[in-house]
This record gives structure tokens, C-alpha cells and sequence, in this order.
């Protein structure tokens, strides 16, 4: 990993929690260039990371500045921006480089049109919980990247959180479950928080509640490897408050409910596929 020469091509929030993985791998400063929009916000990076940076928006070519020498290209761009990219970095491409995007909805195969024929493609899904080195990162490699690669790849992930390795036809439906998954439980809690709020405790004290609640919850079914249904049943006991609950949830058909709105996820994912080739 040290040995290797990086380019972060929009270095903005996830950008930045594979740089720091990159920085705890022991890549060297020196050997990773990386690309922002705001000349703010390069400087930022150079205080922090001492690694080589270009704004954008001071330096038209600021992305092939990047890129040029990198054995590795990650791809940290908004998806609409993603193949224009490709097109720009692409006369400054290494010709046995690796390149790999985080971004939703682009297909190796899209990109791969972009690029010259010995450049290697992989697509990463990673989530936001990448941030604090707790993410989980789908890959898939497009029809170019060698087994060294693709074990670098999880290798460079691995950094932020673990790694998933599928194929890439799985990837979209991935991003609907880990990718948009995180939004799902902000969103559960905060609508618990609501509720308990509603039920008379402070701010503060349902934010306490519910937070640790999940936390505590999600470090159980680690902790423990068991089914989550089996855990569920160690806390309802027969007759019970919670069976009450549960029963309540039950009505209102959750699983429907997760089905409609991750189909929804993945539809749209494939619209954004469409949209770009």
C-alpha cells in the first residue's frame, strides 16, 4: 500500500476518511495528490494530511495535475460529473492505473469507455460511517482489474471499515442497504427521539435514550452473532409491553414497507446508470 502513488480526485467528506485510511496505512504525504473545489478547502487539506492539493476552482486542470504519475485514481466526484472527469484526466492516465469510483449508479462498463484499454475500472459503494473508520464498503471490479487489484482495493478499503466483494450486477441493490441504509436508521431515530419527547422526556434525555439505545442494540447482535429475530424474542416476553409494540409494527406491514422503499432506492439508481451512458 505505502508504495503506491494516489490521486483523490474530490476530496470532499468521503474523500477525506479514505485519505486518513491512506495515512494510517503509512502512505507517505508526499506520495498522494488530491483535488477540491475552494482554495479554502485545499488549504485545509495541506494543514492537516501535508499532502499535495489543487482547487479546482483556481486551477482549470487541477484533476490531470492530480492524476498525473498516480498508480491509483479514486474517483470522489458527484456521479453527474463522473465520465466528464474520465474525459479530462484521460491523455495523463498511466496506462496500467487503477481507478476506482465511489460513485452511485456509473457502470464499470461507462467508464471503461472512457479510458484506455489497459486501465483498470473498479466500482466502490462505501457508506458514511466510513468517516469514523466504521463503514462498510461493497466492490465490484469491472472486466480489466487483476486479483492483485482487486485485493488492493479491498486492502484500501479495509482502512475505513470492511469490505463486501460482489459482483457488480449486486452493487446498486447494495447501495440500497448499506449505502442509503444509515439515512434509514438517523431517520428511525429520529422519529423515536420525537416520540419520546412526546412522552415527556427533555431533548437531551430522549436524544440519550434512543442513541444509546441503538448503539447499545447494534453492539449486541455483533457482539453476540445471533439472529436478530432470536434477540428480538429475548427482549418480548410473552404478553408483554414490547409484544404489544411489536404487534403495533406488525400491523403497519414493515416488510412491504422496506421492500417498497429500497426498490424505489434502486430504481432510481438505475435511472442514474441510464442518465449517463
Amino acid at each position: 500500500m505505502e508504495d503506491k502513488s494516489f490521486a483523490i480526485l474530490g476530496c470532499g467528506s468521503m474523500g477525506t476518511a479514505i485519505l486518513s485510511g491512506l495515512i494510517k496505512a503509512h502512505v507517505k504525504p508526499e506520495k498522494v495528490k488530491a483535488t477540491v473545489r475552494k482554495v479554502e478547502s485545499s488549504a485545509a487539506l495541506i494543514k492537516k494530511f501535508h499532502i499535495t492539493t489543487y482547487s479546482t476552482d483556481y486551477q482549470p486542470n487541477a484533476n490531470s495535475l492530480a492524476v498525473e504519475g498516480a498508480q491509483v485514481v479514486l474517483l470522489a466526484v458527484k456521479p453527474a460529473y463522473i465520465t466528464q472527469v474520465l474525459d479530462e484526466i484521460e491523455h495523463v492516465l498511466h496506462e496500467d492505473a487503477l481507478v476506482i469510483s465511489v460513485a452511485a449508479g456509473i457502470t464499470t462498463a461507462t467508464m471503461e469507455q472512457h479510458v484506455s484499454s489497459k486501465v483498470a475500472v473498479i466500482r466502490a459503494m462505501p457508506n458514511t460511517p466510513a468517516l469514523i473508520q466504521k463503514g462498510l464498503t461493497g466492490i465490484a471490479a469491472g472486466s480489466r482489474v487483476s486479483q492483485e487489484q482487486l485485493s488492493f482495493a479491498q486492502e484500501l478499503f479495509n482502512g475505513v471499515g470492511k469490505t463486501l466483494v460482489i459482483p457488480e450486477q449486486k452493487i446498486d441493490a447494495l447501495g440500497t442497504i448499506s449505502g442509503s441504509g444509515p439515512a434509514y436508521v438517523f431517520y428511525f431515530i429520529e422519529e423515536f427521539i420525537k416520540t419520546s419527547v412526546a412522552m415527556g422526556f427533555s431533548q437531551e434525555e430522549a436524544y440519550l435514550l434512543v442513541s444509546e439505545t441503538f448503539l447499545g442494540a447494534s453492539e449486541l447482535l455483533v457482539h453476540t452473532k445471533q439472529d436478530p429475530a432470536e434477540l428480538r424474542r429475548q427482549v418480548t416476553s410473552p404478553n408483554g409491553t414490547t409484544m404489544k409494540a411489536i404487534a403495533v409494527l406488525e400491523e403497519g406491514n414493515l416488510h412491504d414497507l422496506f421492500l417498497k422503499a429500497t426498490n424505489s432506492a434502486l430504481a432510481r439508481s438505475k435511472e442514474i446508470a441510464q442518465e449517463m451512458k
